[in-house]
């Protein structure tokens, strides 16, 4: 039996759920989890206007990644999911982020996902339900969490670089 991390996703309303959140609250009983987060909303990613509920579930499954990757899908379609412009709104978005098994690359499926490390979106649910899992090396996913969420100091480069609105005499 494999455990897995599932991120959710959702930012249009679905003619019989409605809501984003209550979206993401079907799918999330449909899963059967052994873990849940709690539904967190953030901005959307590219075209879409439309703020995002998100969450992270954990799951036991026999299957290999490829073979839950085809039912996450099928759940997808299921839930009206459309093939259309990427980042663009969408009722349903399921991702497998992680699983117990490391490491797996294919054509088709990259664990852990290829963009997992950049977004606090899945990071931030991900971090209630499995905060010392490994994402990649040394690094767990509470440690990368808060690499997203801590200030950064200003570039030396930039710092050096301010000049004055009036400008130089040389400047004329």
């Amino acid at each position: 039996m494999h455990v897995y991390a599932i991120g959710l996703g959702s930012n249009r309303r679905h003619g019989r759920y409605g809501a984003p959140r209550a979206v993401v609250e079907a799918v999330m009983a449909a899963l059967s989890p052994v873990a849940r987060s709690q539904i967190l909303t953030s901005a959307p990613l590219g075209p879409s206007s439309r703020r995002y509920a998100n969450a992270a579930v954990l799951i036991q499954s026999p299957l290999l990644p490829p073979a839950l990757l085809a039912q996450l899908k099928a759940m997808e379609r299921a839930f009206g999911r459309r093939r259309g412009r990427r980042w663009g709104e969408r009722v349903l978005d399921l991702d497998i982020l992680l699983w117990s098994g490391g490491a797996w690359r294919e054509w088709a499926l990259t664990i852990p996902h290829a963009r997992l490390i950049e977004r606090r979106f899945a990071l931030d649910p991900l971090r209630q339900i499995a905060p010392s899992w490994r994402i990649s090396g040394n690094r767990t996913v509470r440690q990368q969490a808060a690499r997203l969420t801590r200030p950064r100091p200003a570039h030396r480069s930039v710092a050096g670089r301010v000049r004055s609105s009036v400008g130089r005499a040389s400047d004329f």
